[in-house]
């Protein structure tokens, strides 16, 4: 085992008291954050020593200790102890369950500070659940910790997920937009949309609003859908087009995530190949790959696809598609393709479709009530339901935070009965 492996191995089990454990097995693993950062980890399985054998392969035994590590800070990502069941002697623990000293604790794990660059979103018996936030604005994507522990103060779970900024990317300014400047925006947003109810089994048509970031001047937004997929992206909005389909069937090929990772590369931090950006031959290839496999497996959907993004992914490039045309009233769940490109010969090898999933609720579900409100009525009676909160937004094209609002609405307007219901009860 190299050293330096040993080293952290040794550490780990000295901070978390596992005298009473031995380690199972150890690998390493690498991803590429939205900063387009190569981060190496370390993930140990420590099984109990009273454990010789497992019951089940597939699954770690009670009380299993997963721990991750960042290879080059040396800062623990993951700490989990299985069902919640702990072994460990002097390992971390709270006196007096004190949420200022976890909170302290955390600071000195991570190197945050609170009221800086975290708050705690929510308190449960147990449970700590934190959200970054720049100096209490809140960020998008969001990094987040969560941690746990027992009756006895005894860490169980510890976990640091998504970026957290630094001050430097942050583009700060006073927050100065209001509701009234953009509200020409939040009827835009407003739209009749389906969505399906388990419980009646039938499509339930509602106006609701689009959330989207509106930037701080109200000049410019930022779709919600370019943030919820936290990674680097090449943005093209561009129509496919074709004149004569490809009468060959396309032959789908097996997906492997498997990378390995050698000692050299983490401790070097050998930058990822999925953080190199795409090129403009890249790019202009790949198009080539989603034209021919759309002719090959949609060959009368020409003009009906947008390419939104291309993005790298462990080897593989993937181009996220959306349908050009949006039926009226929206369903909830847009139909989207994902077309996956081997990074290597640029040549698309699979595919992902969503359509069995949206034909589970068009077909299965009855169909909605008829449409007696129209969206202008709808408006005046949510109006005062409009939420606008200040954010950090990354900006995948400056590639840095800029301040918006996030426009949003937890309730939505019934278009057959003209109630107006909260969405998280649909």
């Amino acid at each position: 085992m190299d050293k330096r492996i040993e080293e952290l191995i040794d550490r780990t089990k000295t901070k978390f008291g596992l005298d009473n454990y031995y380690l199972q097995r150890h690998s390493i693993s690498r991803d590429v954050d939205i900063f387009n950062v190569t981060n190496y980890t370390l993930c140990m399985e420590w099984f109990p020593k009273h454990i010789t054998e497992r019951e089940d392969d597939d699954l770690n035994p009670d009380g299993t200790a997963v721990i991750e590590i960042d290879i080059n800070s040396h800062k623990y990502k993951r700490v989990i102890l299985v069902m919640g069941e702990t072994y460990a002697n002097n390992g971390v623990s709270f006196a007096n369950l004190d949420t200022k000293a976890i909170i302290k604790w955390i600071e000195q794990e991570t190197g945050f500070i609170y009221g800086k660059q975290f708050q705690l979103d929510k308190e449960e018996e147990g449970k700590l659940y934190f959200k970054e936030g720049i100096d209490g604005v809140a960020v998008s994507p969001s990094g987040y910790i969560d941690l746990k522990f027992n009756q006895e103060g005894k860490l169980t779970f510890f976990a640091v997920d998504g970026q957290f900024t630094s001050k430097e990317m942050v583009k700060e300014e006073t927050y100065t937009l209001t509701f009234e400047k953009i509200k020409h925006l939040a009827m835009e947003q407003l739209n009749l949309v389906e969505f399906p109810s388990g419980e009646q089994e039938k499509r339930i048509p509602v106006y609701a609003v689009d959330e989207i970031y509106i930037t701080n001047d109200g000049m410019s937004t930022i779709p919600f859908e370019f943030i919820v997929d936290v990674r680097s992206y090449l943005k093209i909005d561009k129509t496919i087009i074709w004149n004569d389909p490809i009468d060959k069937p396309f032959d789908r090929k097996e997906i492997s995530l498997n990378q390995h990772v050698s000692v050299e590369q983490a401790f070097s931090c050998e930058p990822s190949p999925a953080s190199f950006p795409i090129t403009k031959d890249e790019e202009e290839k790949c198009l080539m790959a989603v034209e021919k496999l759309l002719r090959q497996e949609f060959p009368d959907d020409t003009g009906k696809w947008i390419i939104k993004t291309l993005n790298r992914d462990k080897g593989y490039i993937h181009a996220v598609l959306r349908a050009s045309h949006q039926d009226n009233p929206i369903f909830v769940f847009q139909r989207k393709l994902v077309i996956i490109i081997d990074a290597k010969s640029l040549q698309a090898v699979n595919y992902i479709d969503n359509k069995p999933l949206l034909e589970m609720y068009t077909d299965q579900f009855q169909a909605p009530d008829k449409v007696t409100i129209s969206k202008e009525e709808a408006f005046k009676k949510m109006e005062e339901l409009f939420e606008l909160k200040p954010y950090y937004v990354y900006d995948f094209e400056q590639k840095h935070y800029v301040l918006c609002g996030k426009l949003d609405c937890q309730y939505g307007v019934h278009a057959g009965s003209g109630e107006v219901i909260s969405l998280s009860d649909l």
